[in-house]
């Protein structure tokens, strides 16, 4: 009798192999949720907000009171009112550009270990470490 074989599974199960291997993938970013950000590109180039969501597999973040868009939105509950509501959508994080802690002006990121193992991220314009916010 003949054995069956596929050729999409030839191979063998690799972890992390084949066509879903893209997507898992995580994008690494210098800003986390609660930084303080400027916007550098785009429509709202100059304004300054909050990171409220951070995307990892898309590589983009929510920043409060940036690329507004329009939502219909339906009560769930009998206190709520449904209508229109503006809300922030995602924008991508290489548009934005963390703020300095000394004088909030824009700045890149590098990365220092400290004495005692933790990683501090560091602003590259006036060498402070710069605090995450949790």
């Amino acid at each position: 009798m003949r054995r069956l074989r596929y050729r999409k599974s030839e191979g063998g199960k690799r972890l992390g192999a084949g066509r879903h291997a893209a997507k898992a993938e995580r994008v690494t970013m210098p800003v986390t949720k609660g930084d303080i950000v400027r916007v550098m590109r785009g429509e709202d180039k100059g304004k300054e907000g909050k990171i409220l969501r951070v995307f990892p597999k898309t590589g983009r973040v929510t920043v409060e009171g940036v690329n507004m868009v329009k939502r219909h939105r339906k009560a769930r509950r009998a206190e709520e009112t449904s209508g229109i509501m503006d809300m922030p959508a995602p924008v991508h994080h290489s548009n934005v550009m963390l703020l300095d802690p000394k004088d909030d002006r824009p700045t890149r990121v590098r990365h220092q270990i400290d004495d005692d193992g933790t990683k501090e991220r560091i602003s590259v314009k006036s060498g402070q470490a710069i605090p995450r916010k949790r």
